[in-house]
């Protein structure tokens, strides 16, 4: 097996062994990324070569003399380009911000740097963070690791092709509207949105009504992202929101009895979202392999009004952007906006201090509503994207299964449930279709219980390894 095709779990244990050296697995990483990056356009702000391999030789150095400091020690590592990392710049895609050089890592890149990880640049994203397919006009579009002619997904869709494609073992993303989820099912990895509050964020303003994005992990297998979510995780006194309950070490984490584990699937929620043909049929396929396994799978509806909660979602992702609105103001600055995000600024602007209560009122109805569904489940499933990978050249599908969709976002609205709970949702490699192009099966926990999902990933993973493509250790 070249060194490309590890997880980052095993590059762990290899490197930690003295089998392989840092030196070695940095320059196999660079020389894929040297040979594949041309194409798929999922690495920017790549640091100079040999810098890298020299910091490489310091990791070695190290090792001989006391051992790695972490389970990242060695593993070269991507940033998502929305999150800083000291000496390399944070662009968010936009050309207002191609100067801007942090001087500190954000709170979560400073866990994965002191586990021992080498950040060799960050990842492609869209401007902002903002829609499902990565393109900007500073580093250009990143493009899908089966067929690099269709869409990476996003916004955390840089990080997923160089995961998917061999030329990262490890990165990291951020979720709010299905960042982590949608690039996951696209690309063929693994994604997970933690609970709201598992991973902290120290604030640069608004500690406590931002409430909608999180931070956490992707993976070339269930493995990486558990050992990824407990290095990214645990308590700071500087979030003021964050969860005070740490999680276990990841060696700690077996894989869930899936003998009787009973599963509500959502579906399409009874036909209120539109879907690309096939989509349910990949889902509805990998439901089927773990009801073989034991698994009770059954349909679920939420008792909820859903246009009620796609209105409540709207009005508090404009009060979100409206952060922004600092550019929107000047009109030098919001001429180098992209549409959507003004849009979204804009729509923010016209909202009452009523609209925002009201939505926040619906938010909590709607985490009420969700667990109660599990009242009778252990999980739910809904499809991690209601299309299949579209064109890189297409900004968002306008049409999805027949109906015309009316904001720039609603082909991702599959993802709001989980996100408007502060549930953790998973996305699993669920199959493809008759075209080859990837979907992802979105698990949903109860809020807090990020533990339960990873395990029943676990179990996926053992029983089914070729749904997840590579293999886990834990257990």
């Amino acid at each position: 097996m070249e060194l490309t095709d590890c997880t980052a779990s095993e590059l762990s244990a290899r490197i930690a062994a003295r089998a392989v050296s840092c030196e070695e697995v940095m320059a196999a990483f660079l020389d894929r990324i040297e040979r594949l990056d041309g194409t798929h356009g999922a690495i920017v702000a790549l640091r100079d070569a040999d810098a890298l391999l020299d910091e490489a030789r310091v990791a070695d150095a190290a090792l001989r003399r006391d051992g790695p400091v972490g389970w990242l020690h060695g593993i070269p590592h991507g940033v998502k380009d929305l999150a800083d990392a000291r000496s390399l710049p944070t662009t968010f895609g936009s050309p207002l911000f191609v100067d801007n050089v942090p001087a500190a890592d954000s709170l979560h890149v400073a866990r994965i740097r002191a586990a021992g990880a080498i950040i060799v640049g960050k990842t492609n994203v869209p401007e902002f963070g903002l829609g499902s397919q990565t393109y900007n006009r500073v580093h250009g579009t990143t493009r899908n690791a089966r067929d690099p002619a269709l869409t990476a997904g996003g916004s955390s869709g840089g990080a997923a092709v160089a995961l998917a494609t061999g030329m990262l073992p490890a990165a990291d993303g951020s979720d709010m509207m299905g960042s982590l989820r949608n690039p996951a099912a696209f690309n063929g990895i693994v994604g997970f949105r933690p609970s709201q509050g598992r991973v902290p964020s120290v604030p640069t303003a608004d500690g406590f009504y931002q409430q909608l994005a999180v931070n956490g992990p992707l993976g070339r297998s269930v493995e990486d992202v558990v050992r990824m979510l407990c290095t990214m995780a645990g308590p700071d006194r500087r979030f003021p929101l964050g969860s005070a309950d740490p999680l276990p070490p990841p060696e700690s984490f077996r894989p869930r009895p899936l003998e009787g584990l009973r599963i509500g699937w959502l579906g399409d929620l009874s036909g209120h979202l539109a879907t690309e043909p096939g989509v349910l049929d990949c889902c509805t396929n990998a439901l089927a392999e773990l009801a073989s396994l034991g698994c009770v799978v059954e349909e679920d509806l939420p008792d909820f009004d859903l246009a009620e909660l796609w209105a409540c979602w709207l009005v508090l992702r404009h009060f979100g952007v409206l952060r922004h609105h600092g550019l929107h103001e000047d009109p030098a600055k919001r001429a180098e906006l992209k549409p959507e995000l003004c849009w979204e600024i804009e729509q923010g602007l016209a909202l009452s201090a009523q609209d925002v209560v009201d939505a926040g009122a619906t938010r909590t109805r709607w985490f009420d509503a969700l667990t109660r569904l599990f009242d009778g489940r252990d999980l739910l499933a809904l499809p991690a994207a209601q299309v299949f990978p579209f064109p890189a050249e297409q900004h968002w599908p306008e049409v999805v299964g027949g109906r015309a969709m009316d904001t720039y976002h609603r082909w991702m609205e599959v993802t709001i449930p989980a996100t408007l709970a502060g549930a953790p949702a998973l996305s699993l490699p669920a199959g493809c279709d008759d075209r080859g192009r990837p979907m992802g099966l979105q698990v949903i926990g109860r809020p807090g219980e990020d533990r339960a999902v990873l395990e029943f990933a676990l179990a996926w993973e053992r029983a089914l390894p070729g749904r997840v493509a590579l293999p886990s250790t834990l257990g």
